[in-house]
């Protein structure tokens, strides 16, 4: 007979159980007058609203900036409910807007780039409704935001190694861990010698999207690649704005296009603390890659791809003081909000 429990310790185990929120929403609303912010109220009402901000719907003013969580279940009526009443709210239907795909910290010892990624979604909200024009962006385009693409790595750099650069896969037949996941995507993979021993920083891994990490983001962009018009990745050090190609010195077809994007980008990243950024092509302006994943989503169609190389130009390198993340979280803000309203004007 097995003893039994007391209920306590029954309740106490089943509480550990961790709630998950895997693809619910929140969205953020600003009611421009009475009625839309009555309609706010009566959604609470019909379905299942966990505010944030404020923390009780009698609280919905005019004017003010309203942040609910809504399950997966009830997002699609919810934001169908918010479009037929015109109440403006951060981001759109998916799949009928222009789209920039963003990704932060590939390699994990690149620190300043989260930080940036975070800094967007932050400012984004935080200037919905007030600033003119991310608030056109954002009601006209929808950004996807991967604030971490090598979560397992990026805590390892944390708490074991700050120079780590691999994610934390094992490899078979080796004791050394990791792969370069920005040397993992199905883009010229094999065409470099040098990224095919698994104890180097740079390997690229058993095949070309072996790992989880890369096959989220690859799956996520194939299922949206209709609506994706630039994709632009994060990383650090270097002070570069960088498009394709990587794996070879043929230039893009677009490649002028590019090079007008990227020189103005960095004209307007200046402008905030005169930091200065070199632009051009992966393989003539910093160095030559196999399988990164800018020339994939280059070769995959979307024709906007860029790379940026943050702060600082070594003096630093990757441990780049504390002091020196917000600013360059703000010029670098003024470089992408430039190449979101180019593509939304002439993409």
């Amino acid at each position: 007979m097995w003893p039994a429990l007391p209920v306590s310790l029954i309740a106490t185990t089943l509480a550990l159980a961790p709630v998950r929120f895997d693809r619910e929403k929140v969205f953020r609303v600003r009611p421009q007058d009475d009625k839309q912010a009555n309609i706010v109220k009566d959604l609470a009402k019909s379905n299942e609203l966990d505010f944030w901000y404020p923390d009780a719907t009698h609280h919905v003013a005019t004017n003010m900036t309203v942040d609910f969580r809504v399950s997966e279940k009830e997002s699609q009526s919810i934001q169908s409910a918010l479009e037929q009443s015109n109440v403006h709210f951060v981001g759109k239907r998916a799949g009928r807007q222009k789209a920039i795909f963003m990704d932060c910290g590939i390699h994990a010892r690149e620190w300043v780039s989260p930080a940036f990624c975070q800094w967007f979604v932050y400012q984004a909200t935080k200037s919905y409704g007030k600033n003119k024009i991310m608030t056109k962006l954002l009601d006209q385009m929808n950004f996807y935001i991967l604030p971490v693409f090598n979560v397992d790595g990026y805590i390892w750099s944390w708490t074991q190694n700050r120079m780590w650069r691999k994610n934390r896969s094992r490899n078979r037949n080796s004791t050394c861990i990791g792969t370069d996941l920005n040397r993992n995507f199905d883009v010229s993979w094999s065409s470099s010698p040098n990224t095919n021993n698994p104890c180097l920083e740079t390997y690229r891994g058993p095949a070309p999207e072996s790992e989880k990490e890369t096959r989220a983001v690859t799956a996520f962009i194939r299922s949206h690649l209709k609506s994706i018009r630039a994709y632009i990745t994060f990383h650090s050090y270097s002070q570069m704005l960088l498009y394709p190609y990587g794996y070879t010195p043929r230039l893009p077809p677009n490649h002028e296009d590019l090079a007008k994007v990227g020189r103005i980008a960095t004209e307007a990243l200046s402008t905030r603390y005169e930091t200065r950024y070199v632009y051009g092509p992966i393989a003539s302006t910093i160095y030559p890659t196999s399988g990164s994943s800018l020339d994939w989503a280059y070769d995959l169609g979307i024709k906007h791809t860029f790379a940026f190389e943050l702060r600082d130009k070594g003096k630093f390198g990757f441990l780049l003081p504390e002091s020196r993340i917000k600013p360059t979280c703000r010029e670098t803000m003024l470089a992408v909000k430039f190449i979101a309203k180019y593509i939304l004007k002439h993409t």
